[in-house]
């Protein structure tokens, strides 16, 4: 009789590893709706400045983010020139204005905004092709120095606007 209970439990452990390993169900919550079958590759031009105010590190983390966003939410080949889908523009806008004003009369939040235009073609399917602005902006203590401040702010904002171009170009958000 023990024999039979152990025999039962062992064949039930047995079939239940079985089915874990044998199953592998994967979800991604990325939101890319992209059709694989007729588009392969993304086009990613570098982002210049073009605003009148510019702190040189804004393109690079602008542009490696992009970069990065894209290679690990989506199964494209990046390319040089010839993608399927092409995503260029420009960093138009990087400004400062005074939020708020303490009781002294002087300035107590300052607000920082960074624009971007972007043109999408998406050479697969021309009706989705747009140019746009996209724009974050976030604010900080007017007591500290932008300098002190301006890596994470930009950090920050640039998250935020590869996060809108993304939705725009793949996500169809």
């Amino acid at each position: 009789m023990d024999w039979k209970i152990f025999n039962i439990r062992y064949i039930a452990v047995l079939a239940a590893a079985l089915a874990l390993v044998s199953c592998s169900i994967s979800y991604r919550f990325n939101g890319a709706s992209i059709d694989y079958a007729t588009t392969k590759t993304i086009q990613l031009d570098p982002f210049p400045i073009r605003s009148s105010y510019v702190w040189a590190p804004m393109q690079s983390i602008f542009n490696n983010r992009l970069t990065d966003i894209y290679a690990q939410q989506t199964k494209l080949r990046q390319v040089k020139r010839g993608g399927d889908l092409v995503v260029s523009g420009e960093i138009t806008g990087f400004d400062q204005f005074n939020k708020g004003v303490g009781s002294d009369g002087y300035s107590s939040q300052v607000q920082l905004k960074m624009t971007v235009n972007v043109r999408f073609t998406n050479n697969k399917k021309h009706s989705e092709d747009f140019e746009r602005q996209f724009s974050a902006t976030t604010e900080y203590d007017a007591t500290q120095q932008l300098v002190n401040v301006q890596e994470e702010l930009v950090t920050q904002m640039t998250k935020d606007i590869v996060d809108q171009i993304f939705n725009a170009t793949v996500a169809n958000w």
